[in-house]
């Protein structure tokens, strides 16, 4: 994520690039000089007289159980002994990134952060939800920030982002969360039952979609073995991995084509 803020009283932006990373990649500084070029790339195509760029402050978010055990300067991953580097080290890149390992941020830190409720709930549901069966227990001692978010002006809609990530990444039973959320008032309960209900919807419609692609498919695999034999491997994988649209229209050439080839094409 990319966000622009004004720079003092001047014209000026500084970006601020926002990588979210769920486990130590030991390429990220090249994956952010990456960014960063893609950025100054097309601020240069939106701005072709310029002759200088904008800032850009990379910053990743860890949020893995383990702490961050990766580079965070292009130079750790230059193939390049000391005594080789220092004669040409003001020749070589430079960047290093900022990291917030929130596998070492503990509660009282981030409560002493000054950040706004729906800025410090995301934090920790980054830090604590994914997976965790007791998220319910552990989200009592942050009711008034959950109860703030609501607060604010427009607050039900990061509330119910809140809720949608717990739900999506949370491995708490369903009845622990409603009770969570009802102590908190009823417009946390309705928003929470809501939220989740149309998630289960959205489950159950995505689950039966996958169900008849799985049937299409292995209806079209059986006609295909009867009009060509023994389907190789790749031509197997490729029917059970297709859409519903591609695996009507492979049917319909399946009843005419000469060859798996022509029918698959």
């Amino acid at each position: 994520m990319l966000f622009t803020a004004p720079l003092d009283r001047r014209e000026a932006f500084i970006y601020v690039l926002v990588e979210h990373q769920s486990g130590t990649d030991e390429l990220m500084p090249l994956r952010m000089l990456r960014y960063m070029m893609r950025n100054w790339d097309r601020y240069l195509t939106e701005h072709p007289k310029a002759r200088r760029l904008p800032a850009v402050i990379p910053l990743v978010v860890h949020h893995h159980r383990r702490p961050w055990s990766g580079p965070t300067d292009i130079r750790e991953l230059l193939d390049l002994d000391p005594p080789t580097a220092e004669p040409v080290e003001a020749y070589l890149p430079r960047l290093r990134f900022l990291l917030d390992d929130l596998a070492r941020l503990d509660e009282p830190a981030l409560r002493a952060r000054p950040l706004t409720p729906p800025a410090r709930m995301t934090l920790l549901l980054l830090k604590t939800a994914p997976g965790n069966p007791h998220l319910a227990a552990d989200l009592r001692r942050w009711a008034d920030d959950l109860r703030a978010v609501l607060d604010r002006p427009d607050g039900i809609e990061d509330f119910v982002a809140l809720v949608t990530y717990i739900e999506t990444v949370g491995e708490t039973p369903t009845d622990e969360l409603h009770d969570l959320f009802a102590k908190i008032g009823p417009e946390a309960e309705e928003a929470y039952m809501t939220t989740a209900e149309m998630l289960r919807a959205e489950g159950r419609a995505e689950g039966e979609a996958r169900g008849e692609a799985r049937g299409r498919a292995e209806a079209l695999v059986q006609l295909l073995t009867h009009r060509f034999g023994p389907l190789p491997p790749a031509a197997c994988e490729l029917v059970r991995f297709a859409s519903i649209d591609q695996l009507a229209a492979w049917t319909t050439r399946a009843l005419t084509a000469d060859t798996l080839d022509e029918a698959l094409r």
